[in-house]
């Protein structure tokens, strides 16, 4: 099957400054050594008929969501900063999905949940992929055991065949080993975990995940 047809979706997560860029607040180890190949995907989900979606985190300056406000995260993706900005070496082709801007925890592309309550919101990604009849998405960017296995998982239990594309994420790992966990743990949800190459190993439950 190709990877991209018009009732296909790529969704790039948060590849942002304050992520991708060395010098970014939170910045992920190898970020930036995504983004040729993510570019490349998006020119062939283009070139394919397919969706492309963006998200950004988009946070206000005080947030429980930050360590400065009681959470655990400094303070990143600032709304209107440099750090929140998509990566200049971005290839930006598509609606951008912004979440956090009222204090909430944005791990998933889908849902926002307030750090103080836990009650979940939903983004419009959901609404943006359903009127374009998506039924496959194709997940990359930042980072492997937060946004983007919150984003994966959601995908999976919305009903959409989900796939996550290994060359095309990296890790924060604040405990060695988290994303690999992270990999894990979308395998065992149904989502397929896909190399360069497309080719796939069996993975928890017998769901598909490369090695």
């Amino acid at each position: 099957m190709e990877r991209y047809d018009s009732r296909t979706a790529l969704i790039v997560v948060d590849v942002q400054n304050d992520f991708a860029d060395p010098a970014g607040a939170l910045s992920v180890a190898g970020g930036e050594t995504i983004i040729p190949y993510v570019n490349a995907q998006v020119r062939a989900a283009r070139a394919a008929g397919a969706l492309v979606v963006y998200t950004q985190d988009w946070h206000p300056a005080h947030t429980p969501h930050f360590a400065q406000d009681g959470g655990i995260w400094p303070v990143h993706c600032v709304i209107g900063t440099w750090g929140a900005a998509l990566h200049p070496a971005l290839e930006v082709a598509g609606p951008v999905v912004r979440k956090g801007s009222n204090g909430e925890d944005g791990y998933s592309g889908f849902t926002m949940r307030d750090p103080v309550s836990g009650a979940t919101v939903p983004t419009e990604l959901e609404s943006i992929l359903r009127a374009r009849g998506i039924q496959r998405v194709v997940v990359c960017g930042l980072a492997t055991d937060y946004c983007v296995a919150a984003t994966a998982l959601d995908a999976a239990a919305l009903g959409f065949e989900t796939s996550v594309l290994r060359a095309g994420i990296r890790a924060v790992d604040l405990q060695p080993g988290d994303g690999e966990r992270a990999l894990e743990r979308m395998a065992a949800a149904g989502v397929t975990i896909v190399d360069e190459e497309g080719e796939a190993q069996a993975g928890p439950a017998g769901t598909p995940i490369a090695r």
